[in-house]
C-alpha cells in the first residue's frame, strides 16, 4: 500500500513538472524575419518615373543618293565606289590664295620641314573629284601624306617630293600616284606655285594610267563612325568635355587657329593673321569636326626632311565639335594601309558628327604650346 502511494506521488510530480516545462517554453517570444517584398504596381504610381534610354534619330535618304564614308553627308550613289584623291596643297604665304579646298571633305595640316619656322602643307581628301574647277596649287609629297593617304585608298596628287617617297611608291599598297602631270595656270608667280588640278586633269590621268577609279583590294574601310546629323554630339554628359571655341595651333611660320562659330557649329580656320578664303568663292575654309593628334617624328636630313611615327598607339589628342572637346588617344597599327582609330577615354572608338573634317599631327616637341579654350 505505502509502496501505490508513492508511485502515484511521483506520477503527480512528473505531470507537474511537465505542465511547468510546457508554460515556460509558451512564453517564448518568437520573432518574425523581415523579408523584402517587391512593391506592386500600385505602390509605385507615385514614385518618380526611371529616366528613358535616349532613342537616336537616324537621318532620312534622299533618293539616289547613298552617306558619304568621309563627310557622312548624302552624295550621288554613282560616287560609291569611287575611291578619292589626296592633293598635296602648297601652304606658304606666297602660294595663297587657294583654290578649291572648301570642297574637300578631309584636310590634314602637317610640318612639312623643321626648318623654315615648320612651315606645314595642306593634304586634302577629296571623294567627288569631278566636280573640282581648281585646286591648289600642288606640290610636293612626303612620306607621312603617303602612309594616311593609303588610309582611304587614294589616289596621290603631287608634284615630286625627296627621293625617301621613292622607297614607298615602289610598294603596290601605294603605286597609285600623280605627280606632276597638273595643268599650269600663268598667275604672275613663280612656276613652283603654278601647278593647279583644273576640269579633266584627272580623267585624263585615269584614262592614261592603269590605275581604278573605284576601290582597291587595299580599301581598308570606312575610316570613321558617324554620328546622325539629327542627333549630333554634343558632350552634354560627358565629364571630359571642356569649352572648345579657340584653337592656336604651335605652327609658327604660319600661325594657323581655329575658331568657333556658335551661330552655324563650325570651326574656321585662319592663318598668316586672317581667315583662310578661297581664292575664287572667297568663303572662308570651315569644319564640323576637329582632331589634333600628339605624334612624334624622325628627322631624315639635315635638310629638314622628316617622317611624322604615324604607326604608334596610345598616344595622346583631342576631339572638338560643337564649341567641346575631349581628350583621346590613337593608335595606327604596322600594316601600310592600317585606319588610325581613336578612342575615348574609356577605349571606346569615338563617333564623330556629321560634316567635313579637319585633322592635324602637332609635334611632340610642341605639344605643351597647343592652346584651347
Amino acid at each position: 500500500m505505502k509502496r501505490k502511494v508513492v508511485s502515484t506521488l511521483a506520477v503527480l510530480l512528473c505531470f507537474c513538472m511537465l505542465g511547468a516545462c510546457g508554460k515556460e517554453e509558451a512564453t517564448v517570444e518568437y520573432v518574425q524575419p523581415e523579408i523584402e517584398t517587391i512593391p506592386t504596381v500600385e505602390e509605385t504610381k507615385d514614385e518618380e518615373p526611371a529616366q528613358e534610354e535616349h532613342v537616336r534619330k537616324e537621318d532620312e535618304l534622299p533618293a539616289g543618293m547613298y552617306f558619304s564614308e568621309l563627310t557622312h553627308l548624302p552624295i550621288d550613289e554613282s560616287l560609291k565606289d569611287q575611291r578619292p584623291i589626296a592633293a598635296m596643297v602648297d601652304n606658304e604665304k606666297t602660294a595663297l590664295d587657294h583654290f578649291g579646298i572648301n570642297d574637300a571633305d578631309i584636310v590634314y595640316e602637317i610640318m612639312n620641314s623643321t626648318q623654315n619656322d615648320r612651315i606645314t602643307r595642306l593634304m586634302v581628301i577629296m571623294k567627288d573629284w569631278g566636280k573640282i574647277e581648281q585646286l591648289g596649287s600642288i606640290r610636293s609629297t612626303r612620306p607621312t601624306n603617303i602612309l594616311l593617304a593609303a588610309e582611304y585608298n587614294a589616289v596621290l596628287c603631287h608634284d615630286g617630293g625627296p627621293f625617301y617617297i621613292d622607297a614607298y611608291f615602289s610598294k603596290e599598297v601605294f603605286k597609285d600616284h600623280f605627280s606632276g602631270i597638273f595643268s599650269r595656270v600663268d598667275n604672275g608667280k613663280a612656276r613652283e606655285f603654278t601647278e593647279y588640278i583644273m576640269p579633266g586633269d584627272l580623267d585624263k590621268a585615269f584614262k592614261n594610267s592603269k590605275f581604278s577609279t573605284t576601290y582597291t583590294e587595299y580599301y581598308p574601310g570606312e575610316h570613321f563612325k558617324f554620328a546622325p546629323k539629327a542627333d549630333p554630339i554634343t558632350f552634354e554628359s560627358e565629364e571630359n568635355a571642356k569649352a572648345c571655341t579657340f584653337i592656336d595651333l604651335p605652327f609658327k611660320h604660319n600661325g594657323s587657329e581655329l575658331k568657333y562659330n556658335e551661330s552655324d557649329k563650325k570651326y574656321y580656320y585662319s592663318e598668316y593673321g586672317a581667315p583662310h578664303k578661297d581664292g575664287k568663292t572667297g568663303e572662308v575654309l570651315c569644319f564640323d569636326n576637329v582632331i589634333i593628334q600628339r605624334c612624334t617624328f624622325s628627322q631624315l636630313d639635315d635638310h629638314g626632311y622628316l617622317i611624322y611615327n604615324v604607326i604608334d598607339s596610345g598616344k595622346e589628342g583631342f576631339y572638338c565639335t560643337n564649341g567641346k572637346c575631349i581628350p583621346i588617344t590613337w593608335a595606327k597599327g604596322g600594316e601600310d594601309n592600317s585606319l588610325t582609330r581613336f578612342y575615348d577615354m574609356n577605349g571606346e572608338e569615338i563617333e564623330i558628327n556629321t560634316g567635313k573634317t579637319y585633322i592635324t599631327l602637332i609635334p611632340s616637341d610642341s605639344w605643351d604650346q597647343l592652346v584651347i579654350n
